[in-house]
């Protein structure tokens, strides 16, 4: 709900929470607040809201000589430019004409619309409106328009406000228009500031590296200013464009948090400034690191969307909001709400060697196991035997594939499986056709040595003629085979960028005209395909964004399969985005990219958090491996539903040595040793949970397990997976219960482990989910060096479990 009193104050409501802002004498903005829903009926109750100026600080300017009461560097704003008294971080940063970089944005008008408009150029959130009978529900003021102008240069400033009642969440938006005779230099334009009357607060920003994904750093903030950004020409999985402030004691579960997001793929900007007067300002949008985007008279630029939610019930409040959000708003098409097929993908099992044979055979043991999807990866078109060429040459090496695409499709969907394959549009390699035909759409130097990255070169997507390249080459091959799948990656960061295509005075819009050109490409595919799953991908997690969501429901998380990892990484993801937006793969052991050894069970425990598959040789493995997989798919196509969709929620948290929190135990032994999740469905009527655990403490037997999430009235049937474990996992101990002297790793040691398996614990318990969510389930005790049987938990170095609750 969006209210207008007389022009001047304006509230936005959601379901629980309220933001307010006011228009003051001389024009500007100022915010008045954001926060828990507070009760506003007339704009005489907001009038306590308003900041008290007498006197302007010492040593500051006054924004006008006939008002000194106050200077705007020491008020909360909606919005900031440079040259008027503000010394922050600016909303706005323009080159006019003359060569004068000050603006002045007066407000001059507001209008609230029953409908959500539309970006031009960009993807953003939507609304599906509910017709009942002949009225329109759930669309009655929904955005609220204020228009700015600065009258000297002839400029409007136009923000944009929507709001999701339901969601409690804000979205935010600019659009610059140049009005005047002249062309002008945009240097900056963010989505979103957010100014706050303290600094009491901590800044929490997912950070990392390649393998490395969405590490959780929080900042308490003091004096001075933190950024947040990226500089590949991606969202990167440096710095995510999620982060989130929350008021300094705030646990997952208590006290208040901001989470905020962008609808972008390219380089973003977030930052925190603390000022001399201690308040704190947020400025949100599109990185001006490189940027200066000219505008020419009568024309106009739009800023991607700001996503922002609060929640006073912690980080796990937030997240819900966050969730909701983009599973409803976000994400879109034929594959929103409809349940993903558990997949294995081809990489990892033979990476560029394949063939039709070969692959015919992995995905005849992936049917046996009941997989339902298989992926061909990397290495099925042009020359490609490694990634030194023909990244654009998107026909099939017949050497590989003899009867061609469509005929292995044919032969995968006739054992009963669905079809996928990788592609990588954006990029080329010099060693193909593509780029010897057209070696002007390279985005490079010419005549200048090459930085090169994974021995490619990115295409410039700022050229038309590239855009419509891309969309002519990727319909042929989806359109030439049953294509169920497709994994869309993008493996390099920008270098030596310049776009042959643009003049040099527009050389400063290429990473944001890139973007533009992807999305085109994107929605034209996603629209022309609409029955494909799509799934994105940047070496893993480098581009994971809401504008990818946008048009591609799923991302591959990391290219880091390691378990204990993903602990790390995915709940770093749970953050801001929703389980059916992450993908995460069981692999082999020793993985791939740490050579760490891991149970299966705890591999599949993780990886079944999200969109499942499988990333591994099937042929290669064991009878019994095999079968404990065949078990796994089959647990989790029983739950799927509820992990794919249901309401996830963070219990205790694992803290890894390089992760840096206010909450850090140094000691991997204690509260940083145990992770555990729990999912809940929609009505809340199942759930699942899962505990795991780093290292093993000597003589630290009793733990116990809390679920989140629960309906407090719901009696639960709580229960864990069956399991019995190799005999050989004991080592020697076998020597204690056998009457003859057995050798460690012997032939008759291996003889007895074919044979006798040692039975895991049955936790089997009826509880009211009041019961299970505030006192716990204590767990059986864990094997402690004293003995084992079946009343026993056999929990090792990177043990799990998962537990089934299902209400009565």
């Amino acid at each position: 709900m969006i209210r207008n009193f007389d022009n001047e104050w304006f509230v936005l409501d959601t379901k629980n929470t309220t933001y307010a802002f006011r228009v003051i004498k001389t024009g500007q903005l100022e915010h008045l607040y954001y926060g828990e829903k507070i009760r506003i009926e007339e704009k005489e109750d907001l009038l306590c809201l308003a900041e008290q100026h007498a006197y302007a600080p010492g040593a500051t300017a006054n924004y006008t000589n006939e008002d000194r009461s106050f200077s705007l560097d020491d008020m909360r704003l909606e919005i900031s430019t440079l040259g008027k008294s503000d010394l922050r971080e600016p909303f706005i940063e323009v080159i006019n004409s003359d060569g004068c970089r000050t603006s002045d944005f007066l407000f001059k008008s507001a209008s609230v619309l029953d409908k959500k408009s539309e970006i031009n150029t960009l993807p953003s959130s939507y609304i599906e409106y509910k017709e009942e009978g002949n009225e329109t529900i759930d669309n009655k003021d929904i955005e609220l328009q204020i228009t700015l102008v600065d009258d000297y240069y002839k400029q409007k400033l136009i923000l944009i406000y929507d709001v999701f009642y339901d969601k409690d969440v804000i979205t935010k938006r600019a659009v610059f228009k140049n009005d005047g005779d002249s062309s002008i230099s945009l240097l900056r334009l963010m989505s979103n500031q957010l100014d706050f009357a303290t600094n009491d607060y901590t800044f929490t920003t997912f950070n990392g590296a390649w393998a490395r994904e969405m590490q959780r750093n929080d900042r308490r903030l003091t004096a001075g200013k933190f950024v947040n950004s990226s500089r590949d020409g991606i969202s990167s999985n440096k710095a995510n464009p999620f982060v989130m402030i929350y008021k300094n004691g705030a646990t997952e579960n208590t006290g208040e948090c901001y989470g905020i997001n962008l609808v972008y793929s390219g380089n973003h900007y977030e930052a925190c400034e603390v000022s001399a007067h201690y308040k704190l300002r947020f400025v949100h949008g599109i990185s001006p690191d490189g940027f200066n985007f000219v505008i020419d008279a009568n024309e106009e630029f739009e800023t991607p969307e700001s996503v922002m939610t609060y929640s006073k019930n912690g980080f796990n409040g937030m997240s819900q909001n966050m969730h909701r959000f983009v599973r409803e708003n976000i994400v879109r098409g034929n594959w929103k709400n409809k349940i993903r097929p558990v997949l294995l993908n081809s990489w990892e099992a033979a990476y560029f060697d394949i063939n039709e044979s070969k692959l015919l055979k992995l995905a005849k043991a992936s049917k046996d196991v009941g997989i339902e999807l298989f992926v061909m990866d990397d290495g099925w078109f042009g020359k490609r035997d490694d990634d030194s060429c023909s990244l654009g040459d998107w026909y099939v090496n017949k050497k590989k594939l003899p009867n061609g695409l469509g005929s292995l499709a044919k032969k995968v969907n006739d054992l009963g499986l669905m079809f996928g394959i990788w592609v990588e549009p954006e990029m080329v390699s010099v060693d193909s056709d593509l780029y010897r035909e057209h070696p002007d759409w390279a985005m490079d130097l010419k005549d200048k040595p090459h930085s090169e990255g994974r021995t490619q070169r990115i295409l410039d997507l700022c050229n038309p003629d590239v855009v419509e390249y891309i969309i002519s080459a990727m319909s042929d091959v989806f359109a030439g085979a049953n294509i169920s799948y497709v994994k869309w990656d993008m493996n390099r960061v920008f270098t030596d960028v310049y776009s042959k295509y643009l003049p040099a005075e527009k050389q400063g819009e290429v990473y944001h005209r890139y973007v533009i050109g992807l999305y085109k490409v994107m929605a034209t595919l996603t629209e022309k395909f609409p029955d494909i799953l799509f799934e994105g991908c940047a070496s893993g997690g480098n581009r994971f964004d809401l504008g990818i969501i946008s048009y591609f429901p799923q991302i591959w998380a990391s290219d880091d399969t390691d378990c204990l990892y993903r602990v790390t990484c995915q709940t770093g993801y749970s953050y801001g985005y929703p389980l059916s937006t992450v993908s995460a793969h069981v692999s082999a052991s020793p993985n791939h990219q740490t050579l760490r050894k891991s149970p299966l069970d705890t591999r599949f425990n993780v990886a079944a958090f999200g969109n499942f598959g499988y990333e591994i040789n099937l042929c290669d493995l064991k009878k019994e491996e095999l079968a404990i997989i065949k078990r796994q798919i089959e647990t989790y196509k029983n739950w799927r539903d509820v992990f794919q969709f249901g309401s996830f929620y963070r219990g205790r948290r694992m803290l890894l040595h390089g992760e840096h929190t206010e909450y850090r135990n140094e000691d991997v032994f204690g509260h940083g040793n145990i992770n555990e999740w729990t999912v809940v469905s929609k009505d809340k009527k199942a759930a699942v949970g899962m505990i795991i655990q780093a290292l093993v403490e000597p003589n630290k037997q009793y733990e116990y397990f809390k679920p989140m999430g629960l309906d407090s009235d719901i009696k639960y049937h709580f229960t864990n997976e069956s399991k019995r474990y190799n005999i050989k996992n004991f080592g020697d101990l076998i020597n204690t219960a056998s009457p003859v002297h057995i050798k460690q790793d012997s032939l008759l040691h291996n003889i007895i482990a074919r044979h006798v398996t040692m039975p895991g614990e049955c936790e089997d318990y009826v509880a009211y989910g009041s019961v299970l969510m505030n006192a716990g389930i204590n767990l059986k005790q864990a094997f402690g060096g004293t003995g084992y049987d079946e009343s026993v938990r056999y929990f090792q170095d990177l043990g799990s479990r998962m537990y089934f609750m299902e209400g009565e």
